[in-house]
């Protein structure tokens, strides 16, 4: 059915769909039931170690034989400012004295981008493809990585964006719209200018790049995977659809808190990482939706790390980062491999039309 077969011919996929690397709530099981189901498994590595990583890796290859993706930041290293730290960690006394979250942590960067050592790790696995979040890594990586035969992938939000990865190796290139759940993947300066939705991003980049484009963000059935062909996209990559699976690793408060919601009650927020990314609104980000400076991504994220836990031990929404794409008020509790068997049914349908 799939008339455009250029991205199912790069990854090895039956489906040119995408199962997003969501770190911490996407699982080995859930990158193999979507491999296993024609589509491609991605696991989302960028809080692993390399140990970790291979570790996730041996068990996706005992379920599976079809193509993974391995994903991975590559943000710059955060600035030290020990004023905006002080005054992050005093906002955010009041929360963990009410949800009884222990210490504050300092503020240190606990999570890194992509390096020569997990490079390497990456390129004895040879997974069918790596995907970056904020960029490339070092052109010597990736130089690595493809002598392996692995495939580059990596988001863009904005035309120049997209350029910027085919000239620097891209194989093939995620076009994240607005609408998508999680971080924003935008790494190249854009002034006051907003990031594009995904209906007005995709067609741009497609005229802009000879590479295959994956649409990506609000996309969550049949509808939203065959406006994103018809603009010109070879394949779509979709998150949320996932999250509520029991596949999942994402938190009960976190699945149930998605199943309730419209699609409209969704914002992006710094609050949580340092860095624009979309979440279901809540009391936290609510709470902090007008403070700018906080500092860099991912210090903010060890600030925060503690409170989340507690939060979803306390079966709380209000200070975990419910992460979600505005197609959210679409999706259902429904195993990962019924997600992608529902999307190639409803596209199929669409496109015969």
């Amino acid at each position: 059915m799939w008339k455009d077969r250029r991205l199912c011919d790069l990854l090895e996929i039956d489906h040119p769909i995408i199962q997003a690397p969501m770190a911490g709530a996407s699982t080995p099981e859930m990158a193999i039931a979507a491999a296993n189901a024609g589509a491609m498994g991605s696991l989302g590595c960028a809080m692993q170690t390399s140990g970790a990583v291979q570790a996730d890796m041996r068990r996706v290859r005992s379920g599976t034989n079809r193509a993974v993706n391995l994903n991975f930041f590559v943000h710059t290293a955060p600035r030290t400012n020990p004023e905006r730290a002080v005054a992050a960690q005093n906002r955010l006394a009041h929360w963990y004295d009410q949800l009884d979250a222990g210490d504050i942590p300092a503020a240190v960067e606990t999570h890194y981008p992509f390096d020569a050592e997990m490079c390497d790790a990456v390129a004895r696995l040879a997974p069918k493809a790596v995907s970056f979040h904020f960029g490339l890594p070092h052109s010597a990586m990736i130089k690595t990585l493809k002598a392996e035969g692995i495939v580059i992938l990596s988001s863009a939000t904005s035309v120049s964006e997209a350029r910027f990865l085919e000239e620097n190796g891209a194989d093939a290139i995620i076009a994240q719209g607005y609408e998508a759940g999680g971080h924003s993947g935008w790494f190249l300066p854009r002034g006051a200018a907003e990031v594009a939705g995904t209906m007005a991003l995709v067609p741009r980049i497609v005229d802009a790049v000879s590479v295959p484009v994956i649409a990506a963000g609000g996309i969550a059935d049949g509808r939203g995977i065959a406006a994103a062909l018809m603009l010109g996209a070879a394949g779509v990559q979709i998150g949320t659809a996932f999250l509520a699976s029991p596949e999942s690793s994402a938190s009960d408060t976190h699945k149930r808190s998605l199943l309730a919601a419209s699609g409209d009650d969704t914002m992006m927020s710094k609050a949580f990482s340092g860095r624009h990314a979309r979440t279901l609104v809540n009391k936290y980000a609510s709470e902090m939706d007008k403070v700018d400076d906080w500092p860099d991504f991912p210090v903010m994220n060890t600030l925060t790390g503690p409170l989340r836990k507690a939060s979803a031990k306390a079966d709380s929404g209000d200070a975990i980062a419910l992460w979600s794409g505005q197609a959210v008020g679409l999706i259902r509790a429904t195993s990962t491999a019924d997600v992608i068997s529902q999307l190639v049914a409803q596209t199929e349908a669409i496109l015969a039309r």
